[in-house]
């Protein structure tokens, strides 16, 4: 199969979909690969790293999309690109097309076939491709929330992990999955006061294992979130809905009854956000304010942390870039319950209720297509 990997176009995107040592393996495979000159750079991996294990380096992306039968990238499609997109072409990268109609409706137009890294799902429920990007996000969440309380940065001037004699801050953390126990723990290392709340009972039970005496775990409900907001300086938003829109928990109401130079972090502002002020921001322009309360709502936050980043999500797609490139994508997905899952748009149908339900699209079962 000819594989393109082009270079991240988002805003202050610097990851890369393969490392050099991903094209490698690819090769050892029997599958040539095309990526955009310098797509790698960003990562610290330049064009020889690449040429040097058998990788075509292409200066023109519209190039990779024309000869290339799947694409592998860290983001979906932009605007800009819907129109070199091929039906039948298989674009596997983090889609969330749950919050992007116009991107859910162009690869339905070109017939493409969208598999997303958040879908991926094994059968005892992890989501194997979201959870590298969730223990970046989760600690990132902490040091962005920590900055942007100083007052230099329009915070109210606190220092989460307090000094002896002072009370330390506090966090309330939303959401008990991979971001929000990798969120805790930083936080719980700095010696703020934290609580993490979740709906999942079981897990608040293995929370209250895991974490330190320090880390008060609570159900997640509307009462619990009014209750310990008055008391919250940082509030990190880390709640998950596999392939779906979340759900609005904090409303622009509850913001009044915070202190005035809060933080807000929205780690789930790429499937729309759980405060209901939230707006995508960019590492560039990262913060807004409403009300008194800053807001942090960067949807590509491993993205300022490259290196990382992309060593740590390579080694989690490349099995399933690999298998899905060795067997066609029905093969794979007849094979593996869990790149069925991440079936999104196939053949100008939706595959995935949740985004189906987000725009009143009809849904089709991937198995109907298979």
């Amino acid at each position: 199969m000819i594989v393109g990997i082009l270079k991240e176009i988002k805003a202050d995107e610097n990851r890369v979909a393969l490392t050099p040592g991903g094209v490698e393996v690819m090769g050892q495979n029997g599958h040539s690969v095309l990526i955009e000159q310098n797509a790698g750079l960003a990562s610290g991996f330049d064009d020889t790293a690449y040429a040097d294990v058998g990788a075509e380096i292409v200066e023109n992306p519209e190039d990779i999309f024309d000869r290339s039968e799947m694409i592998v990238r860290v983001k979906g499609p932009r605007p800009s690109e819907y129109e070199f997109i091929k039906k039948g072409q298989i674009y596997f990268s983090y889609l969330h097309l749950a919050a992007l109609e116009e991107t859910t409706r162009a690869l339905m137009k070109n017939g493409a076939v969208g598999i997303a890294y958040e879908t991926i799902q094994t059968e005892n429920g992890n989501l194997p491709l979201l959870k590298p990007m969730s223990e970046v996000a989760g600690p990132m969440a902490i040091q962005e929330g920590a900055k942007y309380l100083e007052m230099a940065q329009g915070g109210h001037g606190v220092l989460l992990g307090g000094v002896p004699g002072v009370d330390p801050g506090t966090v309330m953390i939303i959401g008990g999955g991979t971001v929000g126990i990798n969120a805790a723990k930083l936080a719980c290392g700095l010696g703020a006061k934290v609580y993490i709340l979740d709906i999942d009972l079981d897990r608040l039970r293995y929370l209250s294992d895991v974490m330190p005496d320090h880390c008060v775990t609570l159900m997640s409900n509307p009462a619990n979130i009014r209750d310990i907001l008055p008391a919250a300086d940082l509030v990190v938003g880390a709640v998950l809905v596999p392939g779906s829109k979340t759900p609005t928990l904090v409303t622009r109401e509850m913001l009044n009854t915070m202190k005035k130079g809060s933080v807000l972090v929205d780690v789930s502002i790429d499937q729309g956000g759980c405060f209901e002020t939230s707006r995508e921001m960019t590492h560039a322009d990262p913060t807004f304010t409403v009300d008194g309360i800053i807001h942090y709502a960067v949807s590509n936050m491993p993205g300022a942390l490259p290196r990382t980043s992309t060593l740590a999500l390579n080694n989690s797609t490349l099995p399933y870039a690999l298998e899905i490139a060795n067997k066609g994508w029905k093969k794979a997905m007849q094979d593996n319950s869990a790149i069925k899952a991440g079936a999104n748009v196939v053949d100008g149908r939706v595959t995935y209720k949740g985004v189906a339900d987000a725009f009143g699209i009809e849904y089709v079962a991937i198995d109907e297509l298979l």
